[in-house]
């Protein structure tokens, strides 16, 4: 079996390297009022550059906290358990779950007119269906991304992860990893079900019955996965370290890899696979909610920004303009053929108190099976 040629120290001080060459570009352009106090914010790793934060930082006097989440159900979980006192000001969260916190009255409805370079991010993404709820705009979305099937390209065929089927093969048994509530909605997708359960609204006996089904179909193939795991670092690792050979991921991980030199690919299976927006939303009753706007107008205020957001994850930037910013090897790992695209369908999240009621205890049942 080929070894990887870079190891796990050597990923680290390459990203390092990287980190110190995102901090060379003058992001804001013109100097922001000194205000002094702190932001806080809970997002994924790598979703602020730190280039962009030291110079924020810099030029405002406000301090920015960061605290890394790795799980959508875990971070509601939290802030719901605050309310109404929250720690956090800007969190981040998906698109498709934007329903969950809405409905919890977690999220304040964003003031557009707040942010004066709001009109630099593409209309794809802030003015989609998705993005408006009861009339109001609930996030600025920062990156856009994929559920993709990503290999180790020096032993995993590119044919073999156009299906879905190769992950669940015999021949790569005790190399493969997922992270289990995604992979239940590919699963559904996979057997030719609306893994976004909007058609099954009015049937919460057939939603039921699918959920079921694919359930029941994970705890078949359990014993031929390696891990379940939670975050793209653990995904990260396990293939720099070989622990695993292919697996499904979001494409941000992966991409990372591939700039980063590793033989990794990805794709979307013929089968399907679902798409996603992360934005950053302010918390009801968030403690510092000017700083709070303040840090999302200067995030939004350069393309070289929302560039560097999709260099340091991966993610594809919802900015108009950021890839000219990227190199080719960037643009690569973060587009794909027309023929996958038209594979792709986008989380929705009309169905989502039904869908995650059934899912969320379907996913605990294989956890312990």
């Amino acid at each position: 079996m080929t070894k990887l040629t870079l190891n796990r120290r050597r990923f680290i001080s390459t990203a390092a390297v990287t980190g110190a060459a995102l901090a060379s570009p003058v992001y804001l352009r013109r100097g922001l009022a000194q205000s002094g106090g702190e932001v806080n914010i809970w997002t994924y790793n790598d979703f602020v550059p730190d280039a962009f934060r030291q110079q924020f930082e810099s030029e405002t006097g406000i301090k920015v906290n960061v605290r890394l989440v790795d799980d959508q159900g875990k971070q509601f979980n939290l802030l719901a358990a605050e309310q109404p006192n929250p720690t956090v000001d800007i969190m981040t969260v998906a698109g498709h779950r934007f329903l969950q916190f809405i409905d919890s009255d977690l999220l304040a409805p964003l003031d557009t007119d707040r942010l004066t370079n709001w009109g630099n991010i593409n209309p794809t993404f802030s003015e989609s269906d998705w993005a408006t709820i009861n009339g109001n705009k609930w996030g600025a979305p920062i990156l856009s991304g994929a559920e993709v099937l990503a290999y180790n390209s020096d032993i995993v065929s590119e044919e073999e992860a156009l299906t879905w089927d190769t992950l669940f093969s015999e021949k790569y048994s005790g190399q493969t990893a997922y992270i289990i509530q995604d992979m239940m909605s590919v699963i559904m997708l996979k057997m030719g079900y609306d893994g976004n359960m909007v058609a099954y609204m009015d049937n919460p006996e057939e939603a039921a019955r699918i959920v079921e089904e694919a359930k029941n179909f994970l705890i078949e193939k359990k014993p031929l996965v390696r891990k379940y795991y939670d975050s793209g670092a653990e995904f990260q690792q396990m293939m720099v370290n070989q622990d695993i050979v292919l697996g499904h991921a979001w494409n941000g991980p992966a991409a990372a890899l591939i700039n980063d030199g590793f033989p990794v690919g990805m794709t979307i299976p013929r089968e399907g696979s679902y798409g996603f927006v992360y934005t950053f939303n302010i918390a009801n009753n968030a403690p510092n909610a000017d700083n709070a706007y303040t840090f999302l107008d200067a995030l939004l205020s350069s393309s070289e920004i929302g560039a560097a957001m999709t260099k340091a994850s991966g993610f594809i930037s919802t900015y108009k303009d950021a890839v000219q910013h990227l190199t080719d090897l960037e643009r690569r790992s973060t587009t794909f053929p027309e023929e996958q695209l038209a594979n792709l369908q986008f989380f929705r999240a009309e169905a989502n108190e039904m869908k995650y009621g059934l899912v969320d205890p379907a996913v605990e049942a294989v956890k312990a099976a």
